[in-house]
């Protein structure tokens, strides 16, 4: 199991202690999300005359709702995903069946080539007879 990572990191002005599994690149990430979320925030006039809880609700809502278009879009690219993969599976059938048609063709053409040689083998035999004959 990997070790657990404890960083500090500043929020919205103040120091917190960070701890997760992931690594402190990620943490700091986390960290400079929520700023950039609190910034984002911060720059209505709505949002700085509410008081402390409603402007904590909104944060959360508004990460909520980044999360849920994040969680979206990834639902839209997994199901294009498959499609693809659908799409490249059909098209792998597809090279299949066309290689099995194309050595079938291949052996029709080398039994025809055979056929005509044959023919003409007796085309000449029938032609040494008929001279021979004369």
């Amino acid at each position: 199991m990997a070790d657990k990572n404890d960083i500090p990191v500043v929020i919205n002005g103040r120091i917190y202690n960070l701890s997760g599994y992931e690594n402190t690149d990620y943490l700091q990430e986390v960290a400079n999300y929520m700023n950039s979320k609190i910034a984002e925030c911060k720059a209505s006039d709505g949002f700085r005359r509410l008081n402390a809880e409603y402007q904590n609700i909104l944060l959360a809502i508004n990460i909520a709702d980044d999360y849920f278009k994040v969680k979206n879009e990834t639902g839209k690219l997994s199901a294009q995903d498959d499609e693809k993969e659908k799409q490249i599976y059909d098209l792998r059938h597809e090279v299949i069946e066309t290689q099995i048609k194309y050595e079938s063709a291949m052996r029709l053409v080398e039994e025809y080539k055979e056929q005509v040689n044959a023919l003409q083998r007796k085309i000449i035999q029938l032609e040494a007879e008929k001279a021979r004959q004369e």
